[in-house]
């Protein structure tokens, strides 16, 4: 007995026993697989050096077309200011109502005028008239007489006046004293259509004075079919 248990604590008879495995900590879990996304086709998701130059030629074109579309408004509300100046100013351009100037202006007419000072004898001006505009033809100038006689033929210092531009000679509504000096720095004015023109026959109308021209009527541009000049 004492045998037996000497030699089982001398000798003791090895046993497996096996180790318990450590427990699983975040450090040492199997990690999570996340899948690739898929690879985009040939040709998308991104672009060539073409398309990159063909974009930008693109835009370039764009950012040129606003700028000619805003030059050309800018240029054309130029000419248009312009024109509007030099019409106010310069050549102002009438429309012809009534028949006082007929054969040779007709209502609707659409004249142009040319600002000046000097207007010759025979010559169609237009001028102010109480807010209207009135079209009559130069008769006679500061210091000339003029006379009438009853069939209409009119004289300028004694001479009778060549008016190829009349069809009919009439006295007309004549109420001043003949024969008439014209007063200075004003020129006495009639009408083409003498039976019905008021003019600087009558005193209604009168003389015309420096300030109240407007100017020389010279073209006549409406209708197109007697486009041209006004004698």
């Amino acid at each position: 007995m004492d045998q037996e248990n000497k030699f089982t604590q001398e000798n003791p008879i090895p046993v497996d026993v096996p180790s318990p495995a450590p427990p699983e900590t975040p450090d040492t879990a199997p990690a999570e697989t996340i899948p690739a996304p898929p690879a985009p086709p040939d040709g998308e998701g991104s672009l060539s050096l073409e398309q990159l130059e063909a974009e930008l030629k693109r835009e370039k074109k764009k950012k040129n077309f606003a700028s000619a579309i805003r030059n050309t408004i800018f240029t054309l509300i130029t000419v248009a200011a312009i024109a509007v100046l030099v019409a106010v100013l310069l050549l102002p351009v009438l429309q012809i109502y009534g028949s006082s100037m007929t054969p040779t202006l007709e209502e609707g007419n659409i004249v142009v005028s040319v600002r000046g000072s000097e207007f010759k004898t025979g010559e169609v001006v237009a001028f102010y008239y109480n807010n209207n505009i009135l079209v009559k033809r130069v008769i006679a100038h500061a210091g000339d007489w003029v006379d009438i006689d009853d069939s209409g033929t009119v004289y300028v210092n004694s001479v009778a006046l060549d008016e190829p531009y009349i069809t009919d000679k009439a006295f007309g509504e004549c109420n001043i004293e003949l024969p008439y000096q014209v007063p200075e720095s004003r020129i006495f004015v009639m009408g083409d259509h003498r039976d019905v023109s008021i003019d600087s026959r009558n005193t209604a109308v009168g003389c015309v004075a420096d300030e109240q021209i407007v100017g020389k009527i010279i073209f006549r541009v409406w209708p197109l079919a007697d486009f041209g000049i006004v004698k």
